[in-house]
Parts: structure tokens; C-alpha cells; sequence
């Protein structure tokens, strides 16, 4: 019987079992009621046998057949040890899934599920897979093996271990990849209980470890777009024109105004430049944004394609852009010295930091001076060269007002409550062959933090503009935090011997803040920072403003970045609509069509690129640690599991000690204390604890490292 044959009975038998005419009845009573013939029988058993195991017939005690029951929809979250979780929306956790119920889900499939009860108590609520709804992976990375030359196949190995089993690849398949290849291989069946998954190889990466290959695995894993295509290049290469009389036709000209763009020496895309003047004691503070919209139209190719992508993507040896960079670096970054098309939010802001006035207007900019942030901090330190000075010296009053109003409005914040953390990124230095050679730590400054303070400024006074005009509007969001995470907290820091208020409904950001400026300078600093952040949601944009939880405000949104954020570009679209008196009732209900999926795609692609982000600093901290196995390093212990305890070190790098590696004693876990227990010593190894260790062994493909405590530096508890 052909496929779209038995998908027709399949169809049918549904629709029969979920009439209201239908009554139980065993295969036998119900294949004589579909007057089924006697040739064909055998096939129509397999069929209902095929849909029982699918979940769509449950089988009674008296072998009749009923219409499964709905059960909840989910995706798919599989684990390195065989079991997931099933995040289901609007559930208030997830469920876990065993080993044995997974029914061959694999990590981001769309499945069904039904809660079941095991009969003993469980961390999480149970289920079990009743079907398969949708395969999440179509193809993924992994490195191509050959058992031997003489096999007519060969397996691929993901790189990613959520997924647990290898994929059977025919050697007419294998597009000539050799033992020891990087591959993506495409999956041609997702395999069942006694069968492994198959596939084709479509692309060859290249040998395992030859230069770049290891990034470029990571960027096929996650599906990042590495090029566009020619009528993307083609539409930024005919848009990239430089601004003319026509262009600037009834904006406001701030060619004028003396301004300047502030960004890491190495920065190619410049979004945003600042500019700032006195009105007696107010400030007139202007935050001007590349008018991105101007090149990028609605619905165009480009426009399209910079949906798609989300977001640029920073990895530590490229940067995948969201927009060609004929705009992205030419004519939508804001260049020294050049005209450029801006949207900018023009603020007013008191002595005490209120911001009392405020306009957002289209513009034509021309920036002063493209200023680094090691540049203008040397100012603020002193420590500029003269020669530095003298070719700045109109710019220094602007400068010292800016310092000034950074301050006054970051202490507006943590006076309402904004929470700060300032954990250090890392900087990777690759040489020649793109290996990692060294590891920097970038701290914050006051350079950067002004840059931070203004942005945040615009970004929240243009999403109150816009909320109390009651445009269609993307917002970012960040929720309060789930109450029991919050409780767990309290009762944590209270042992530690900090006060920390939050009722079992309310917390409030102040209170959070008002935590971590007690444990500021402490030897818990690091801990209960840690912990804190744990406790936070997620960020997200979204239509409703539900208000920002980090930042203690009501309306906030994104709106300084448009080059390398797709909500931005949104909104800016949506501002110069309501300016120009475009914002008519279709353009407003079209825009309320599209914004809850802009907004939900947009989250989604900020995950992946952050996800793939980390993986490549993750991978390149372990290639450089592989010159260090043996070597001793100061660290603190930044987890704490009932297998191991994690170590972050000086230079950002962490690793874990394995309780199964530690043979001077036996160690329990203690969840509620973040704390492993020696049981015959006593000795505690506890998060945020000083700790001495050697690097014992390192696994750059899972950027895993191996530590063990060194002879006598092991415990500062």
C-alpha cells in the first residue's frame, strides 16, 4: 500500500473514532464495520497497530479502540544522558521525560505528550511522548568515521551531545568525506527503537582540526546565514548612495551640532552617535540613530533576509551581519566627517537627572570625531597623550558634561531600583591561524557606562513616547522573577548572614539591588551575584509593556542598534510612519498583524546567536587551556552539582573537578547550602569560595576542562 494511501485510511479511521456515531470496538468488530476485504485485512491491522504506537488510538483492558485523548504540545529538550524535558507554553515547568518514554524524540522536536504518574516523588512533573508532531532537525554537524577503508559506510558523530545516537551514512552518501571529516549530514529517516538514524552528507566542512573548521562547525550547527544572497548585495549596492539635497528633504539639519560616536577601537557598524549642550543647568542631550529604514524598505529583499537573521552575530573570529556591508559598515554607519540620515531622540534632563522634555525627529547628522572608548577614557583618567588633547580640545568641555550626566542618571537608576551586574567579558586573541593565544578580560569603565547611560536614556524615553501615543510598538521586556527561585535566594543569604526583603508575592528590584550593594567588596560578592542572576528571567520582546525588571522601569525598548537589531529597524519604521503622518487605521492594523511574530522570532534568533556566541568563546578558552594542562590557577567556584564543582578562574576560563576524581573523602551534595560536604572531614567546597587548582585534562570539541584541587591550595572556605 503506498504511503499516501495508508495516510487517506489513516485520516479516516480518525474521523470515524472521533464521530459522535462511533461506539468502542476491537480491530475485528471494526474492520468488518469498515466492510474491510479479506485480502486487505492484514494491512489494516498494521495501520491501526501504526496509529496505536503513534498515540492517535488507545487500546482498553477489553482490546477496544478509542480515540486518544489530547494530550499537551510541546518542544522537545534532550539531554546528554538519554532522559529531556517538554517545555509546553503557559506551563508553569516543564516535564520530564525518561529514557524510556521519549518514544525517539529528539532535541527540538514538537511532540505530545501525557503527564503520567510514576508513584513517587519527583523534582519535576512526569510525562511520557505519545507522538512525534514535528522533527525539529533537519541536518546537523558531526565528525565522519569509517571503522575500516573496506566498509561500504560510514557513521557521522554529533558534535552536539543531545544528541545521543550516531547517524548510519551509506558511503554513495558520504559526498567522499574521509575518516576523521567535519561534515553536515541531512537526515533521511530519524531511525526507531531497533533502527539508527540515516542520513546524507551535504557538505564537508574539512579535516577536524584545520584552521577555522572548529567555528565553522558551530556556525552550520546553529543554521547562521554566512552570506547573502545576489539580490540582497545587489538592493544594498543600489541603495548605498551617498546622502543627497533629496534625502534631506524636511528634516531637522544637525550638521551643525558638535557630536561624536564612542565604540571599541575595532568597531566597523557604528549605530549611534551622542551630543551634548547646556540650556543654563539643563542638559540638551541628543542620542542620534542611523536611519536604517531609509535604505531598507518594508518587505524588500534586504528587509526580508534582516527579519530572517534577527540579529548580527559576534563570534570570536567574524562577524555575521544582518545587513550587507555596503550599509552596515558604509552608508548606514555614522563615519567621521560624512552626512548621514539619523533618527534622533532629543532629551532635555534637569540637574537631577529627569529627563523633562524629550522630542524624537528625523535628521541629517555629521559626526565630529569617531572617538574609541580607551580614548575618552584616558580623559576622564588624566592619562591623555597631549598630542590626544590638542587634537580634542573642542571636544573636552563636551566630554566633561557627558561624564557628568552619565553619573547623574545611572544614580537616577539605582535610586529606583536598576540592577547592575558586572560580570567581565571575555576578549579572545586568535593568531594567524585563528588559534587562541591569549584571553582578555574587558572590564566596564566609565567610557563605556556612559555610552550604556545614554542609550538606556533614549531607549526608554522613546518606548513611553511611543506607549502614551498608543502606536503598535515591540517592546523589551524582562519579568519578575519566579517568587520560588527568589525565596531559595532569601533564605540562602540569610545563612550567609545579609538581609534580603521579598514577601511570598512581591519582590521588588530595589531590594535585589539593595543585596548586591551589601555583599559589594566581600568575599561572597562573587557568589551572591551569581546567584542573583540565576534567579532572573530572561529578556524578550514583546507587544505589551510588561515592564523591565533589571531596569526598574515601565516601557522600555530597542531602539539605539537598527543596524545589527531587527526590533529596532521595526520600530524605527513604525516612529517615521506616526512623524510623517502615515500611521493611517490600515498601516496601524498591518502593523499589529505582523509585530507579536516580529517579536517572537526576533527573541528567537537572539537565543540562537547568543547561544552560538558563547560556544565558540567556550571552545577557544578550551584550545588555549590545552597549553596549560598541569599548570596551577587561582579560582572560585561558580556551581556546585551532585557531580562536580565548577571553577571560573582569573582569566574567565572554567572548568570542573569531578567528585569522583577527589579520593580523600567521600562528598555529599547539599542543594539548599550550594555545598559539597566531605563525609568524614567536614571539608565544604561551597560557590563562591577561593580555590586553588591544576588543570588536569582538556576536551576542546566539547570546550570541557578537567581540574582537580592543587596539593594545599584546595580549600579557603
Amino acid at each position: 500500500m503506498k504511503r499516501e494511501e495508508i495516510e487517506k485510511k489513516k485520516k479516516l479511521i480518525k474521523e470515524l473514532l472521533n464521530s459522535d456515531l462511533y461506539t468502542p470496538m476491537k480491530i475485528k468488530e471494526l474492520s468488518m464495520f469498515m466492510q474491510v476485504s479479506k485480502k486487505d485485512k492484514l494491512a489494516f491491522q498494521e495501520i491501526i497497530e501504526d496509529m496505536i504506537r503513534e498515540g492517535d488510538i488507545e487500546v482498553t483492558k477489553k482490546g477496544k479502540l478509542l480515540p486518544a485523548e489530547q494530550g499537551m504540545i510541546g518542544t522537545y529538550e534532550a539531554h546528554s544522558g538519554g532522559f529531556g524535558f517538554v517545555l509546553v507554553e503557559g506551563a508553569e515547568e516543564d516535564y520530564y521525560i525518561s529514557e524510556f518514554d521519549s518514544k525517539g524524540a529528539m532535541n527540538g522536536d514538537t511532540v505530545e505528550i501525557k503527564q503520567i504518574d510514576t508513584g513517587h516523588k519527583a523534582r519535576h512533573k512526569e510525562a511520557a511522548v505519545v507522538k512525534i508532531i514535528k522533527r525539529g532537525t533537519e541536518s546537523l554537524v558531526g565528525l565522519f568515521t569509517k571503522k575500516s577503508e573496506g566498509k561500504s559506510f560510514g557513521f557521522v558523530i554529533p558534535d552536539n551531545d543531545r544528541f545521543t545516537k550516531d547517524i548510519f551514512v551509506p558511503v554513495e552518501r558520504s559526498k567522499g568525506a574521509k575518516d576523521g571529516d567535519k561534515v553536515v549530514v541531512k537526515f533521511t529517516s530519524y531511525g526507531d527503537d531497533r533502527h539508527k538514524p540515516e542520513g546524507i552528507v551535504t557538505e564537508i566542512l574539512g579535516a577536524k582540526n584545520a584552521p577555522r573548521v572548529d567555528i565553522e562547525s558551530i556556525v552550520k550547527a546553529h543554521n547562521l546565514p554566512e552570506s547573502f544572497g545576489e539580490r540582497q548585495l545587489n538592493q544594498a549596492e543600489r541603495v548605498a548612495k551617498p546622502v543627497s539635497e533629496a534625502d534631506m528633504f524636511g528634516r531637522k539639519d544637525l550638521r551643525d551640532v558638535m557630536m561624536v560616536t564612542i565604540d571599541g577601537e575595532d568597531a566597523k557598524d557604528l549605530d549611534d552617535a551622542v551630543s551634548l549642550s547646556m540650556d543654563g543647568d539643563n542638559y540638551k542631550l541628543g542620542v542620534h540613530i542611523a536611519d536604517v529604514t531609509n535604505y531598507v524598505q518594508e518587505n524588500s529583499a534586504l528587509d526580508r533576509e534582516a527579519l530572517n537573521r534577527g540579529t548580527s552575530v559576534y563570534l570570536v573570529d567574524r562577524v555575521i551581519p544582518m545587513l550587507p556591508t555596503a550599509l552596515s559598515n558604509g552608508i548606514c554607519s555614522l563615519n567621521q566627517k560624512e552626512d548621514r540620515l539619523a533618527l534622533s531622540c532629543l532629551m532635555t534632563i534637569d540637574p537631577k537627572g529627569s529627563i523633562i522634555d524629550s522630542e524624537i525627529a528625523e535628521t541629517v547628522i555629521n559626526v565630529d570625531r569617531r572617538m574609541s572608548y580607551n580614548e575618552v577614557q584616558s580623559f576622564f583618567d588624566d592619562t591623555a597623550s597631549d598630542e590626544l588633547k590638542e587634537e580634542c580640545k573642542d571636544l573636552l568641555p563636551m566630554f566633561e558634561k557627558m561624564h557628568e550626566l552619565s553619573k547623574l542618571l545611572r544614580e537616577k537608576r539605582r535610586k529606583r531600583g536598576g540592577i547592575d551586574f558586572d560580570f567581565p567579558e571575555t576578549k579572545v586573541v586568535l593568531d594567524e591561524n585563528y588559534k587562541a593565544i591569549d584571553l582578555k578580560a574587558r572590564m566596564r569603565n566609565d567610557a563605556t557606562m556612559l555610552i550604556e547611560d545614554f542609550m538606556l536614556a533614549a531607549n526608554e524615553t522613546v518606548a513611553e513616547t511611543c506607549f502614551y501615543q498608543e502606536l503598535p510598538f515591540v517592546y523589551r521586556t524582562h519579568e519578575t522573577p519566579d517568587l520560588e527561585k527568589i525565596e531559595n535566594l532569601r533564605q540562602f543569604v540569610i545563612n550567609l548572614g545579609f538581609h534580603f526583603k521579598a514577601s511570598h508575592d512581591e519582590v521588588h528590584p530595589k531590594e535585589v539591588q539593595k543585596l548586591l550593594k551589601q555583599v559589594e567588596g566581600t568575599d561572597e560578592e562573587a557568589l551572591v551575584s551569581r546567584l542573583t542572576l540565576r534567579s532572573m528571567k530572561q529578556a524578550k520582546y514583546t507587544t505589551e509593556p510588561i515592564g523591565h525588571f533589571g531596569l526598574a522601569c515601565k516601557y522600555y525598548c530597542h531602539f539605539t542598534s537598527p543596524i545589527r537589531r531587527y526590533p529596532d529597524l521595526q520600530i524605527h519604521r513604525i516612529i517615521k510612519d506616526q512623524l510623517r503622518g502615515k500611521l493611517n487605521e490600515r498601516k496601524y492594523a498591518h502593523y499589529q498583524s505582523i509585530l507579536e511574530d516580529v517579536a517572537k522570532h526576533s527573541s528567537e534568533m537572539e537565543r540562537r546567536a547568543d547561544e552560538a556566541e558563547r560556544e565558540t568563546v567556550k571552545l577557544k578558552k578550551a584550545e588555549y587551556m590545552l597549553e596549560h594542562i598541569g599548570s596551577e590557577f587561582d579560582g572560585v567556584v561558580s556551581g556546585v552539582t551532585a557531580w562536580g564543582i565548577y571553577v571560573e578562574l582569573e582569566n574567565t576560563v572554567e572548568g570542573m573537578i569531578r567528585l569522583s576524581d577527589i579520593h580523600d573523602d567521600y562528598y555529599s551534595y547539599d542543594e539548599a547550602m550550594h555545598c559539597v560536604i566531605g563525609e568524614r572531614s567536614g571539608k565544604k567546597y561551597k560557590l563562591g569560595q577561593k580555590i586553588r587548582v591544576v588543570v588536569v585534562d582538556v576536551y576542546k570539541d566539547a570546550g570541557e576542562i578537567d581540574m582537580m584541587p592543587a596539593e594545599g591550595g584546595e580549600n579557603d572556605a
